[in-house]
Order: structure tokens, then C-alpha cells, then sequence
């Protein structure tokens, strides 16, 4: 491994660690920080997301080994409570709590597909779930990242946060800068967790 790679490593190693102990959620804002920290100081070579998200789940296998599964069923509970709450919209489930690699911080995400946003917060309203109205930025296929809205509540400490989409972008390749968002359906969650 070359000096450059190695130097990758690390970033991705240090921001995978402010991730799981200073609850960064953000990659960017993470690498950025673990460079500086590290004294890199070019922003040329620094590791992508999916790097990071590896990085991660070697931490967690690492330093919480039987903490981290019994982390990831709860969340990975809570999402299914949450997907057939809002079954109506289609959600997946995506990110670090369908990956494995959620820390202590990590929200559970969802993307759900209505026919409006105001569908969805009808719906928690009607529900007394208090909710916090945020956006987001997502490129799809290769048109430039545009804005969509997002909803945040929580569950005993835990974010919930619910990407919207409309119901035409269903199936299609979402991503965020570093990658494509893999997701699954309420019925593969629940394959998955019947298989383990």
C-alpha cells in the first residue's frame, strides 16, 4: 500500500471514529475534520463515503463487538415499527442501520414516496408525533443534486429521519455525493432478520 493510500486509510479510520463517538453524521464534515485532525492538508485524496461506512463497521467490530448486533436489532426494530406505520408510502430503509455500521448517533432512515409531502405530516400530526421539518440534497441517475424535503422525529432518543420523495423516483438510482444509498423493503428487512 502506497503512502497515499495509507494516508486514505486513516482519514477514513479517524472520521469513522468521530462518527461513532462524536456523533458526526455527516461524511464530508467528517473526513474534513479527520483530515485537519490528522494534519493532512490536501482535500484531493480524501476517502469516499463508502470508505468511511467500511471503516465503520471494522470500528464497531472492534471495540463493541456484542454491543453493536444487539445496536443494530433495536434500530433495525425500530425501523420496522416505523415502515409499517407508514407502509402507505412505500418506505426503504437505508444507510448505516441497513448496513450494519449505525453508532450510538445514527438516525434510522427512510425513504418514503407519497403523493405529497403533506401526506406524511398529516400523518404524524394525526398520530400526535411531533416532527421537525428539514430538507435534503440527493442527485438522481446524473442530474444535478436537487433538494427534496425530510421529516426528523424521535423514538426514545433515537432520530427518525424521513426522506420524501415523489412516487416517480420509486426504483430509481438516488444517491448522495460518495455513492449510491442502497435501501431495502419492509418485507427483505424482515427476511434479513428471519435469516440471521
Amino acid at each position: 500500500m502506497g503512502l497515499k493510500d495509507r494516508i486514505r486509510l486513516r482519514i477514513a479510520q479517524e472520521a469513522a471514529r468521530m462518527m461513532a463517538e462524536e456523533g458526526i453524521h455527516n461524511h464530508w464534515a467528517a473526513r474534513r475534520k479527520a483530515a485537519v485532525r490528522l494534519g493532512v492538508e490536501t482535500t484531493r485524496n480524501l476517502p469516499r463515503a463508502e470508505e468511511i461506512d467500511a471503516a465503520l463497521i471494522d470500528y464497531h467490530k472492534l471495540y463493541r463487538p456484542s454491543a453493536q448486533a444487539l445496536h443494530i436489532a433495536r434500530l433495525r426494530k425500530l425501523a420496522i415499527e416505523a415502515m409499517r406505520f407508514l407502509e402507505a408510502f412505500s418506505p426503504l430503509l437505508v444507510g448505516a442501520v441497513w448496513e450494519g455500521s449505525a453508532g450510538k448517533f445514527s438516525p434510522v432512515t427512510l425513504h418514503l414516496f407519497p403523493n405529497a409531502p403533506e401526506d406524511v405530516i398529516r400523518k404524524l400530526l394525526d398520530a400526535r408525533i411531533p416532527l421537525e421539518e428539514k430538507s435534503h440534497v440527493v442527485a438522481v441517475g446524473v442530474e444535478r443534486p436537487t433538494g427534496y424535503p425530510a421529516l426528523v422525529f424521535y423514538v426514545d432518543d433515537t432520530p427518525m429521519e424521513l426522506l420524501l420523495f415523489p412516487p416517480y423516483m420509486k426504483g430509481r438510482s438516488l444517491k448522495r455525493k460518495g455513492g449510491r444509498l442502497p435501501g431495502c423493503s419492509l418485507k427483505e428487512l424482515l427476511d434479513v432478520i428471519r435469516s440471521s
